[in-house]
């Protein structure tokens, strides 16, 4: 895939477009906002235990593929912040998956070339946190709370300095720390 060529566009384009699908429907009709979250909820939790199961069908499991990479954990919080909506996974997600999420879309550092089914889950993953958080905080699902930067930002210490601890034991390379 060519960075910014025209299948890259066009995928980038599908998911705004669902964000700016969902984000108004979520505003204006509110009894669509749990069907909606639950859906991206669930359905990033099962792409990625689908994706999980692939990968390790495939390559078995290592210490160089758990799934301990940032965009990993904001996945499941973002998957969760859409099923349960407590507010510090909301906060999380939005703060860490917003940026790391939208960065892996404009910059993919894919394994394979597209369409194979790495390249496409890359795609659904990354771009399903994308458009749950802006569902959430842009759909006034789930608003952020006043402070919410601070304790994300002290969430994403405390994983960096667990997965800084894990790769300092196992000379593995997670978050590129």
């Amino acid at each position: 895939m060519t960075l910014f060529g025209p299948l890259h566009l066009a995928l980038l384009a599908g998911i705004a477009l669902a964000g700016l699908v969902l984000v108004p429907l979520c505003r204006r009709v509110e009894r669509t906002r749990r069907p909606v979250r639950l859906l991206l909820g669930i359905g990033l939790a099962l792409n990625d235990l689908v994706w999980w199961r692939f990968r390790y069908s495939h390559e078995g499991v290592h210490l160089w593929n758990l799934p301990l990479q940032l965009c990993d954990v904001t996945l499941w919080m973002t998957s969760l912040a859409c099923i349960t909506l407590a507010p510090a996974l909301v906060e999380f997600a939005y703060f860490a998956g917003f940026a790391g999420a939208a960065m892996a879309l404009l910059t993919p550092d894919l394994w394979e070339r597209w369409p194979s089914y790495p390249a496409i889950y890359f795609f659904v993953a990354h771009g399903g946190i994308v458009v749950g958080i802006a569902v959430l905080v842009a759909g006034r699902v789930a608003p952020l709370r006043r402070g919410a930067v601070w304790r994300a930002f002290g969430m994403l210490l405390a994983y960096a300095a667990v997965v800084g601890a894990f790769n300092a034991i196992t000379r593995a390379n997670y978050m590129y720390l």
